[in-house]
Parts: C-alpha cells; structure tokens; sequence
C-alpha cells in the first residue's frame, strides 16, 4: 500500500481512536481542512507499517513521499510547512511560544494521567484493553481470540506503568494534575473559547488529545462529568472543528486565568521533573526523585523528555527584546522562568 500514489492523493492518517495523538492529529486536520484519510491501525494494517521506527501511532504518510512520518508535534509542524491556510500557530510570537509550551505539557504531562486512569483502575483496564482490542480486530475474529489479544494488552500496560511514573506513590501527584487541569479549562473553555482567541491553537490540541480519551475511560469520565461538565462538551466540540471561523487574541488581549493556571501546572510540576529528569540522564541516575505539589514524585529517567526541555529552551531562547519582556512577565508569577532560563 501506498507505493502508487499522486500528488493529489490525501494524507494518510493511520491512528486509532483510542490513542490521544492519534485523535489530536485528525482534530487538527479537520480544523485545518486538510485532505485526508483516517485509516484504523487494524491488525492487516499493522503488518504494511512493520518497517516503520518506532512503532507508535499516529502515522502520516503524504502524497509526496512513501516515508511514513511519526510523533504528533513534528507531523503538526510539518504541515505549518506543507499548508499555510488555518495555521494553529499564533501569529503572536509570545502567544505561540505558550501554545508550544501548553501543547507539550499536555504531550508529556498529562498523557500521565490519560496512562493512570486508564490502567490503574479494574473498571478501566477492562474497558480500555477491550476498546484496543476491537479496534485492532474485525468482528469477525474469533472471539477467544480478541479476548486473548486484550488480555495481553492489558498485562502489558499495566508492566509499562512504573516506566512512565504511574505508581501508587506518583497517584496523587497525578491525580492533582489532572485536577488542576480541568478545573482551569472549566473556567474558560466552551464553543468559541480557546487559549489564544476564538479559534484553537496547538496547545488547545495537545490538551485535547489527552482529555478526549479521558473523557471516554470510565474512571476520569466520571470524574470529569463532576468537576467540568462545560469541558466535557468543549472536547466533542474540538473533535470536529472544520467550521470554526474564529480570529487570534491581539497583541494586547488580557490572556483567561484558565492559561495562567495551566503555566502555573507547568511552572510547579512539568518543568521542574524535566530539569529534574534531564539532570538524572546526564548523571546516569536510575531514578529521578522530588517533591511536587508538597508530595513525593518518583520514576525513572526518560531520554526523550530530555529532547522537550531541549526544545523548549530553544524556543524561550528565540524571544527577543519586547517579546522576551512580555514573555517573562507572563512566567515569572508561574514558575516556569526558572527552568526555561536554564
């Protein structure tokens, strides 16, 4: 598949709706009006993308060169490169370094509560193995086969949670992010209602990759439906945003106490366990241990986190003269000046 393909062919799109960045991917294309296809990662389809490193969804595949492309933030960035209209960038340097830095909270961060909820609780790992399962199958399989294949989904999550901090000891830390987070956005979000103005940006999408799925496991849905019932809708309406018209926040526009308190999540929690964790890479720790939110955090070190913090300096590092000022007036109350100054 995909060897005979024309300029005017769509994008491939191989994701499945379970996956945070593969939905967060296909709400960008919609809102972007690209011309795609949403092909589900099933078991045939797994064996035509068995070259491709590393083995993550989503995929991408453009008309114009068989390579498939992996890791949603890059895929987001090539197509600012590939598609100038409906850009999810703000034009506004300073607003689109804090769509950079939400966007990679809710990558990095938040996809910790998306991995708890949904492998800590029974409820939750039997809905979730058996949602991957279905998506994986035709319902034609035998169906002690796809219960065998959940099965080994769910022992193999759940062997994978202490690699991505998600243990007993990390659940409050966890649990308060995910808290904090969505308590922030029902203070702000509805239609029409984004971080950066009244159309989304690259970091309302990220937060929406993470928030989609959660609002689907039984656990976090239910937690989300008490707490933020107005957030709940605000994710199916990102789902599909191909008729939203909206316009950027000017220069000058008082940005929602939602986006404060979301680099205050930042400043307290993401950035300090990236610093925390780039120190243990570089030291060959075998954990990274501190304090967040007054409780204790553990895991161990994770190399490709280093490449984030690496990234983010960089794009802190390019803001100049006004905007550098704007910037770290905005950050400076919240923490995260601490870090990203290096």
């Amino acid at each position: 598949m995909g060897t005979n393909r024309t300029m005017t062919d769509p994008i491939r799109l191989l994701g499945q709706n379970g996956s945070p960045y593969s939905v967060k991917m296909r709400a960008i294309m919609r809102y972007r009006r690209l011309p795609y296809i949403w092909e589900q990662r099933t078991m045939e389809r797994r064996a035509d993308t068995a070259h491709v490193k590393p083995q993550v969804i989503p995929m991408v595949q453009f008309a114009d060169d068989v390579a498939w492309r992996v890791d949603s933030t890059p895929i987001a960035m090539e197509l600012e490169q590939r598609f100038k209209e409906r850009s999810i960038l703000p034009t506004d340097p300073v607003h689109a370094f804090l769509s950079h830095l939400i966007e990679d909270m809710g990558d990095e961060w938040l996809t910790k509560a998306m991995f708890h909820y949904r492998w800590f609780y029974a409820a939750d790992r039997d809905f979730a193995s058996w949602w991957i399962t279905t998506d994986h199958f035709p319902g034609s399989a035998p169906l002690e086969e796809r219960r065998a294949f959940a099965r080994e989904i769910c022992d193999r999550q759940v062997s994978r949670m202490a690699m991505v901090g998600c243990t007993e000891e990390n659940r409050g830390v966890i649990e308060e992010s995910f808290a904090r987070t969505v308590d922030a956005l029902e203070t702000h979000v509805g239609l029409g209602s984004y971080l950066f103005g009244t159309r989304p940006s690259l970091g309302d999408f990220g937060l929406f990759g993470q928030l989609r799925t959660l609002a689907d496991d039984p656990t976090s849905m239910t937690e989300m439906r008490r707490r933020a019932p107005t957030l709940v809708h605000w994710i199916r309406q990102t789902d599909d945003l191909s008729g939203c018209d909206g316009e950027w926040a000017a220069t000058d526009a008082d940005l929602p106490e939602a986006l404060h308190a979301l680099l205050h999540i930042c400043g307290e929690a993401y950035l300090p366990f990236l610093a925390a964790n780039a120190a243990s890479v570089e030291n060959d720790d075998e954990e990274v241990r501190m304090t967040i939110f007054d409780r204790p955090y553990a895991q161990a070190p994770f190399r490709y986190q280093v490449k984030c913090l690496s990234r983010l300096r960089s794009l802190y590092g390019h803001l100049k003269g006004d905007h550098k000022a704007r910037a770290d007036a905005t950050l400076a109350p919240t923490g995260c000046l601490d870090v990203l100054a290096g």
